[in-house]
């Protein structure tokens, strides 16, 4: 895999870029694992609290009292009817195994398995407005070339809240079938 490696200096899961057209990529990421927690409420109220729980614990707020390594993006995905899961990406050197043990039992980790998938980028502030608005543009995109669009959408926040909106970078995606 070769694609971006780090954003800002932080670590994020590899991929091979197989299309790129203005902000829109395609592109095809092995696995990588991640901790998550899956939190009810709308959107905004979710990523607030998930990510409240999964900083808590990469800060050292589990069985070992050990930091891990910050990386990006904090992703969230629709879960059901109003229930949301926030993940944190794990650093790639570690396996589940090697992670210390979460003190909050919400805390799962998972091996998010290979995918392809469309990607569009955009800056400013992730309300759900823009990132509605995203969505459907990227649906579009997606539904105009024949593409088979499998799930989604996915939600990838890569800038602290401290960062000034057209700084930010997030991102909007959709599953792809292999078509």
């Amino acid at each position: 895999m070769n694609g971006a490696v780090d954003h800002k200096g932080y670590e994020q899961p590899t991929y091979d870029l197989e299309f790129a057209e203005t902000a829109t990529e395609i592109r095809r990421y092995g696995p990588y694992l991640v901790a998550e927690v899956t939190m009810a409420g709308d959107r905004s109220t979710a990523i607030t609290r998930g990510f409240r729980v999964l900083a808590r614990y990469i800060f050292g707020g589990n069985a070992e009292s050990r930091r891990i390594e910050m990386t990006v993006p904090v992703s969230q995905l629709p879960a059901g009817e109003d229930l949301w899961t926030v993940r944190f990406t794990m650093p790639a050197v570690r396996s589940a195994s090697l992670l210390p043990a979460p003190k909050d039992s919400r805390i799962r980790f998972v091996t998010v398995p290979p995918s392809r998938q469309a990607v569009r980028r955009f800056s400013g502030w992730p309300t759900d407005h823009a990132l509605r608005r995203q969505a459907e543009g990227l649906a579009h995109w997606i539904a105009e070339r024949g593409l088979p669009k499998r799930e989604g959408p996915y939600f990838y926040f890569y800038d602290s809240p401290m960062t000034l909106p057209w700084q930010r970078r997030n991102e909007v995606a959709f599953g792809l079938g292999e078509g």
